[in-house]
């Protein structure tokens, strides 16, 4: 247990989220300080990359092939890992409670237990924002985690395989999906799926016609898609969507969802089976209930140094914390603000087990661009700091891959060049013995 006197200070660095900044900079510290001085708290067994969480809902990325065991990245990394959420925070002592742990039955695994630390880090991601609408929380599917897109995948599946059988007993039949914000979010998922379900109706459901008995809606309340990118990427977006059947609809605010379907503030109905929501974020509300100062959001205010004001040894970092970049402007809740603040809270982190004082030098966003997923052979975005500093719109194969590679780099942080190579040789040539889908 850290405490106030100096000569008995464990040094333990406690690290509350695995998702890929809070990994990223446990496998940094672990790696340098080892597993006596660094913890990493998650109430998940393993890690998935958010940003493929769409390819898991339409089943084109198997979760059990994909994800990795945080106890085996805490053995390779050299950090502890402890299984629970976080349900208190003492600041005055120093420690943060875990939740106990049960099996399907209700039976404890584990009990509540409390972590000392001398640095705390919250990195706890962030969930849906529902803006009042109501329905929304019950009636829809949100892509947090590896849980919920699961559970999208396991009843689009069960739809998928319902409509065909209707269509052969009558001839005609529909699985309608809204997706709800058009964000990388939604649009990835929009274009993710059209290809997943071409490639269900070659896998036995071949009375479907996936371009006209899958329809998917996709409903941005923006004037376009992707608001945060460049028009350009926005309009290629938009085009490779519609040439994929998939209806657009900008500036539609929904203000309703019921069992049957989604309501826009014109009155409009759309019909839908499976409703996803993907129109906003918002940090946990467990950060405002432990006393954090947080914004209207719910993230955690930070200086810019990335430390909690009041709050002596606790810094913030990713989708939770609030963060301003050049102009004053909130960060935006990407992978690589994330990566970006790990590695600067790495080098913080580590110069001060070495002796060294914090730095006084802020954390300095930079925006290398934003690429954005529309099936396995093409994206679209733009790359920054490249071609003599000016944006770069790019599309196509190309994107794609510069797309993927991003996908490795976190790997590659977390397990290493070696084992990242033989990671995505192994999955290229398992792709490639089987379906291009998961079929249970």
């Amino acid at each position: 247990m850290a405490t106030d006197d100096p000569g008995e200070r464990s040094n333990a660095i406690v690290i509350v989220g695995g998702g890929a900044g809070g990994l990223e900079l446990a496998c940094k510290l672990g790696r340098r300080l080892g597993a006596e001085r660094v913890t990493l708290v998650d109430q998940q067994l393993f890690h998935i990359w958010k940003p493929t969480l769409h390819e898991v809902a339409a089943g084109t990325l198997d979760i059990h092939q994909e994800g990795l065991s945080y106890e085996m990245l805490a053995h390779d990394n050299g950090f502890r890992f402890v299984y629970g959420p976080l349900v208190a925070l003492d600041a005055a002592r120093r420690s943060i409670g875990v939740g106990a742990i049960h099996d399907e039955s209700g039976e404890e695994l584990l009990p509540v237990r409390e972590l000392g630390y001398d640095r705390l880090v919250l990195a706890l991601g962030s969930t849906s924002r529902y803006f009042g609408v109501p329905g929304a929380p019950e009636r829809t599917l949100s892509l947090n985690d590896p849980a919920s897109a699961e559970q999208f995948r396991l009843r689009m599946l069960k739809l998928l395989a319902a409509a065909d059988m209707r269509k052969q007993r009558d001839g005609a039949a529909s699985v309608d999906v809204v997706i709800i914000g058009g964000g990388a979010t939604g649009v990835e998922l929009a274009a993710e799926l059209r290809e997943a379900s071409a490639v269900h109706t070659r896998y036995g459901l071949r009375r479907l016609d996936p371009d006209r008995d899958v329809r998917i809606t996709l409903l941005e309340g923006s004037p376009r898609l992707l608001a945060p990118l460049s028009e350009k990427v926005s309009a290629a977006a938009l085009d490779l969507l519609r040439q994929r059947h998939v209806d657009v609809h900008t500036d539609c605010r929904v203000t309703r969802i019921d069992a049957e379907g989604v309501e826009d503030h014109d009155g409009h109905r759309y019909p839908s089976e499976l409703t996803v929501w993907a129109a906003g974020i918002e940090a946990p509300p467990l950060l405002r209930a432990l006393g954090l100062p947080v914004n209207k959001s719910g993230q955690v205010e930070v200086d810019a140094q990335l430390r909690v004001p009041g709050w002596p040894g606790v810094l913030a970092l990713g989708d939770c914390a609030a963060c301003a970049g050049p102009g004053g402007r909130p960060l935006p809740p990407r992978a690589q603000t994330a990566h970006q603040e790990a590695s600067y809270l790495g080098r913080a982190l580590l110069g001060e087990a070495r002796g060294r004082s914090w730095p006084e030098a802020p954390y300095v966003y930079r925006d290398h661009g934003s690429l954005v997923s529309l099936g396995t052979s093409t994206s679209v975005g733009s790359l920054m700091g490249v071609l003599f500093s000016k944006s770069w719109f790019v599309e196509g194969l190309f994107a794609r891959l510069m797309y993927m590679s991003l996908h490795l780099m976190h790997h590659e942080a977390v397990l290493g060049v070696r084992r990242t190579t033989v990671l995505a040789l192994a999955r290229f040539l398992i792709k490639r013995a089987t379906p291009r889908v998961k079929l249970h």
